[in-house]
Parts: C-alpha cells; structure tokens; sequence
C-alpha cells in the first residue's frame, strides 16, 4: 500500500447529508423551504442531503441556520462509518474552517476537539454540562471562569469541571487555543453511582 492509499483509508467521509435530511425531515420541511431560508439552491442541497456534495462550513451554517440548529449540532449528528479519522492541518475535503474555528473530531462522538485561530472573542457565557480542558498552543487568551481571570500563554492548560460559568477571548493574532470537551449528550458525574436496593 502506497502513502496515498494510507492517506485514502484513513480519511473518514463526513457524512453530514445525513444529518441535515434528519433534521429537515423532523422540521417537517420541503427542500424548498430550507432553500428559501438559507439563500442556497434546490440542487445543492439535495446533493449534500445525498452526500454528493460536501458543503463548505460557511454552507453548512446557512442550511443550520435554515434548520433552527447549529453546525456544530450538525457536525455532532454525522453519521461515521469508522472510529479512526484523521484530521490534517490542510484537510482539503471541503469543510473549510469558518472565521478561525476548525473541528478537530467529527462525527457524533463521546470527545469534541476544537481548533481556534486568531483573534477571537467568544463573547458571550459558556456553561457546559461536561469538563473541559483549554490548551493555548501560540499567543495568549483571557478566560474568565466563576468570576475569576486567568490570562493564559503558550503552553499554559486551563481545566474547566462541568457546570463551570465561563468566557475567552484571544489577546493576540496570532492565538491558536485547542478545547477538547466530553460531548454534552454524555451524562457524565463525579457522584458515585447509588447502590441499588
């Protein structure tokens, strides 16, 4: 086997098309409709619905926006064949990052990876029902967590237990922070599980 046949077996096909079909399909709407919600046509979308076409991630926002959800939500819902999946830098299967975020797992999955580049401000509260762990790999960002301010610089790791009130942002251009999270459709507690009677 050849390097390119390596890289071929070890890409894994998203197949968001299922996804987005599942949820327009639970929406009770046409094709039509989602295309008049989000500015793309019939066709296109009838391809990635049939994994003919592979949307870009400024796309897939349009038709998730069309769909009441989110990429991410999207994303999260594909349907994998495999469990081994390799994420290049310069992945070029047409999910192409939108405003500095790039996915890092894909697929519906226990673990979620996220890449973030540039000068980002979240803006906003996150609470999350799982842990999370933030990794500043260049520059720095600012992470208010229960009140409290962390500036945290290259190299520098930030653990966040479930249910913890926070927001970052990016100090410097040139930030790359990786967030790995367990998925909230996990149901994951530090309680011991109750005895059983």
């Amino acid at each position: 086997m050849d390097d390119k046949e390596k890289e071929r077996d070890t890409k894994e096909p998203l197949r968001v098309g299922v996804a987005v079909r599942k949820r327009r399909r639970a929406l009770r709407l046409t094709l039509a409709a989602v295309s008049g919600r989000s500015g793309l046509s019939v066709p296109f979308l009838s391809q990635i619905e049939n994994e003919r076409a592979r949307p870009s991630m400024r796309s897939l926002e349009r038709v998730a926006d069309a769909l009441e959800t989110t990429a991410v939500e999207l994303l999260a819902a594909s349907d994998t064949a495999r469990t081994v999946d390799l994420v290049r830098a310069a992945d070029a299967d047409g999910l192409e990052p939108a405003a500095g975020v790039r996915p890092l797992v894909r697929g519906h999955h226990q673990l979620h990876a996220m890449e973030f580049t540039g000068d980002q401000d979240a803006g906003r509260e996150y609470q999350h029902r799982n842990d999370e762990m933030m990794y500043v790999v260049s520059g720095s960002c600012q992470v208010e967590a229960e009140g409290r301010a962390y500036r945290l610089e290259s190299g520098d790791a930030l653990f966040l237990s479930g249910g913890v009130h926070h927001r970052w942002r990016a100090m410097t251009e040139d930030t790359r922070l990786l967030v790995v999270a367990v998925g909230d459709h996990i149901h994951a507690t530090s309680e011991p599980p109750s005895p059983e009677h």
